[in-house]
């Protein structure tokens, strides 16, 4: 007697493979949503725990005069070097990015491989290759040379998320501008840039929020320098909030050790922000152009 024939319209009835299918779904899930929780867990954890340090110390004064009872210095001296990596890695990052996305031919695959290799690996290789490079063939620490270091560490985060955003650029508009006989170069820099402009800010402040925490690169590269003082000499070291906070640190005092809690209260204030911001204007971008 044979098999029953299928009947398409009977009701699904859950069978052995159905059961074990859900168990490891749900299994897979629990683990998910608790590695989730951890990671927000931890999170909150060091964030709290840098309040309650760090907000004690906070003041005009701390904010505005340099050392030894405050930070201002090392705040400007922060934004420069941001500042200056930022003026190398982005117009790199996007460049790479639209080669990858409009013209990539047999090199984007090892061109994307390399971003990632990039983002990845220890900051302090880059401080090691650039203090050979540039501190050791001049003899001296400078601003410049820590920039170069701190761009290489936001190219390939400027790279991939420039990437991605202008892959969300509907392909109508390209069809269009090669309608009107615009060439590809032109259509890319009048039409494709401006539509995903929102996105590649967003991934230069992504960028940007990584590179103002490394401590790592300035250690070898710009940590020689007179923190009473605003320096925006380029060619010479400027003081950084990262490398303050590793010297008081470092002092084994207790009032070292609460202005480093409280610059590295500002620190996280700034990278926090500075995320949040980034997160808005992604989805603002996205918004804008979707379908």
């Amino acid at each position: 007697m044979g098999e029953p024939a299928f009947d398409p319209a009977a009701p699904l009835t859950p069978t052995g493979n159905l059961r074990r299918r859900r168990a490891v779904s749900r299994v897979a899930e629990s683990g998910a949503t608790l590695g989730a929780a951890i990671a927000v867990a931890v999170l909150g954890i060091v964030v709290y725990s840098v309040f309650v340090h760090g907000v004690s110390a906070l003041s005009l004064d701390f904010l505005l005069e340099g050392e030894p009872d405050g930070i201002g210095p090392a705040l400007v001296g922060t934004a420069e070097l941001v500042l200056i990596a930022t003026l190398i890695a982005m117009p790199i990052g996007v460049l790479v990015a639209v080669y990858l996305v409009e013209f990539g031919g047999r090199l984007a695959a090892p061109i994307r491989l390399t971003l990632d290799v990039m983002n990845g690996y220890p900051s302090i290789i880059v401080g090691v290759f650039i203090f050979a490079l540039i501190v050791e063939a001049t003899h001296k620490q400078s601003a410049i040379a820590a920039s170069i270091a701190l761009a290489m560490i936001m190219l390939s985060i400027i790279a991939r998320g420039t990437e991605e955003v202008l892959r969300l650029v509907p392909d109508a508009m390209r069809e269009a501008a090669a309608a009107l006989g615009v060439s590809r170069w032109r259509a890319v820099l009048t039409v494709i840039l401006p539509s995903a402009m929102g996105g590649i800010a967003t991934a230069t402040i992504l960028g940007v929020a990584r590179a103002a925490g490394e401590t790592a690169p300035l250690i070898l590269i710009d940590s020689v320098w007179d923190g009473s003082h605003v320096s925006l000499d380029p060619l010479g070291p400027v003081p950084n909030i990262p490398v303050t906070i590793y010297k008081l640190s470092e002092e084994a005092s207790p009032e070292g050790f609460a202005r480093a809690w409280g610059a590295g209260f500002v620190l996280l204030f700034l990278i926090m922000l500075a995320n949040v911001g980034a997160r808005v204007l992604l989805a603002r971008s996205r918004r804008r152009m979707a379908p």
